[in-house]
């Protein structure tokens, strides 16, 4: 079941969703409901990992905003799935909400449908993150030929590219972030994981994209590009039909890349 808290500072929205969660078939559990970011993360402080799972915040907000209480929250509950709730379609707010740390953001009024598919797909990644980690405990107890070190540092880099594959990602900020150097940790990566970490940034990236391109319509392909961590449209276009197959128009069902 999934633990949701929700943050506005209209106590009549933050009723509304409320009202739209409990109609969930999928169950979940209201953790909270907070009229500002920094009452939110004073009840944010006595939680640990596993006490949250979904966030559901406006972007405009007296005392803390929605991008800095984002900020805030991921640092305290990093596995927390976080969605951004605004009144405005403005793509500069997406993109600042998901560099903060938003898994997706949603516009004002809230749809059931759009919000219902949305936490579908937070349950299953909570899932397979929960059966991942059953999975690496069985494995390192059955291997005693693989150092420990080498399982973890891959999974932290993986980690790390989940949440931040939005960010301009290198080597050397990923190696200085896990504590090794860049041509250690290139090679651990491939020797355990049977691919480059760029490949698997990518990979990351372009599944996120294809979310974007199912779930937001009205996101034009170099705003999702950007989104998604690429600066050059070209660049990703071309990347994502030699990934995909189709170029993302073709794959969103819509004419010319735009």
């Amino acid at each position: 079941m999934l633990k949701v808290m929700i943050v506005d500072d209209e106590e009549h929205i933050r009723l509304g969703i409320a009202k739209i969660l409990s109609r969930y078939p999928g169950g979940l559990e209201i953790a909270g409901q907070h009229a500002n970011g920094l009452e939110a993360m004073l009840r944010l402080s006595d939680m640990e990992p596993g006490d949250l799972d979904v966030i559901i915040t406006d972007i405009e907000m007296p005392m803390m905003d929605g991008l800095r209480f984002i900020e805030q929250a991921k640092a305290k509950l990093p596995d927390a799935f976080i969605v951004m709730l605004s009144g405005y379609n403005d793509f500069e707010y997406a993109r600042q909400a998901l560099r903060a740390g938003a898994a997706d953001y949603l516009l004002k009024p809230m749809d059931k449908v759009e919000v219902f598919k949305l936490l579908d797909r937070f349950a299953a990644q909570k899932s397979e993150r929960l059966d991942g980690a059953d999975d690496a405990v069985s494995q390192r107890a059955a291997v005693a030929s693989t150092p420990a070190e080498s399982v973890s540092t891959a999974d932290r880099i993986c980690r790390l590219i989940d949440q931040e594959y939005n960010k301009e990602l290198d080597l050397s900020y990923i190696a200085d972030k896990v504590g090794f150097n860049a041509s250690y940790i290139s090679k651990l990566f491939s020797r355990e994981r049977g691919e480059t970490i760029t490949d698997y940034l990518n990979r990351v990236r372009i599944d996120k994209a294809k979310q974007f391109l199912r779930d937001h319509p009205g996101l034009k392909v170099y705003e999702i590009a950007h989104i998604v961590g690429y600066g050059d449209k070209i660049y990703f276009q071309k990347l994502f039909k030699r990934t995909v197959g189709v170029t993302p128009n073709e794959y969103r069902g819509g004419g010319a890349d735009g």
